[in-house]
């Protein structure tokens, strides 16, 4: 885990929103300079990337302890935004927390976005994985042409999550690779998200998010 520091590139045009951490989980292999994720840090006040120390080996197991460590260091309001492989560790870290997401010590998780999901079939080997309902408002952003994983397991996967589902189209493994850099639409549903860190309404449209896609 790690800060984005203060004077990293687009800081000085960071909004002034409602104080809240935003924790990055990239997927296999890590999200580099010019992916989304990277960018999306750069909006934001403050910012914790969640690093796995076999980030080229999906293990589910560790991966998921690696983010609840990162929300166990964090004092207030959080919002996580997922790709990939680091939307299932995100997802098995949240649902197998003992009391829920909502009472975690020190941060309060308003909401998480998942970005192009990985399958949990083409994952097996990296363990047993049980989409079980989420207690946090969260949304799924698919893709009819992701390579990894097919548009109507995305979907399913949200209801399994209970998490509102966008379908992007035509958007490959929505990362950088597919031109997935400066994205609006996640900084809109992280924006969305931290918007109730001042009210007691936690939940989240699908047209709120995919508005300004």
């Amino acid at each position: 885990m790690s800060d984005v520091p203060s004077g990293s590139p687009g800081a000085n045009h960071r909004p002034a929103g409602p104080p809240i951490t935003l924790v990055t989980v990239p997927g296999l292999h890590g999200s580099d300079d010019t992916h989304w994720q990277t960018w999306l840090e750069e909006q934001v006040k403050r910012a914790v990337r969640v690093r796995q120390r076999g980030r080229d080996a999906a293990q589910l197991g560790a991966w998921s302890e690696a983010v609840r460590h990162a929300l166990a260091e964090i004092s207030g309001a959080v919002v996580l935004a997922s790709h990939g492989f680091g939307c299932l560790a995100t997802a098995h870290a949240l649902s197998h927390l003992p009391h829920g997401a909502f009472y975690l010590p020190g941060a309060t998780v308003l909401g998480v976005l998942m970005v192009a999901p990985g399958s949990p079939e083409g994952f097996r080997s990296a363990g047993a994985f049980d989409a079980r309902r989420l207690d946090v408002p969260s949304v799924v952003i698919g893709s009819t042409t992701d390579p990894w994983m097919p548009i109507e397991k995305a979907r399913n996967l949200a209801q399994r999550w209970n998490s509102a589902f966008v379908n992007l189209g035509d958007a490959g493994h929505i990362d950088a690779s597919a031109g997935f850099g400066p994205w609006p639409l996640a900084r809109h549903a992280i924006e969305t998200f931290a918007r109730q860190v001042s009210t007691d309404d936690r939940r989240v449209s699908v047209a709120e998010v995919s508005q300004k896609r």
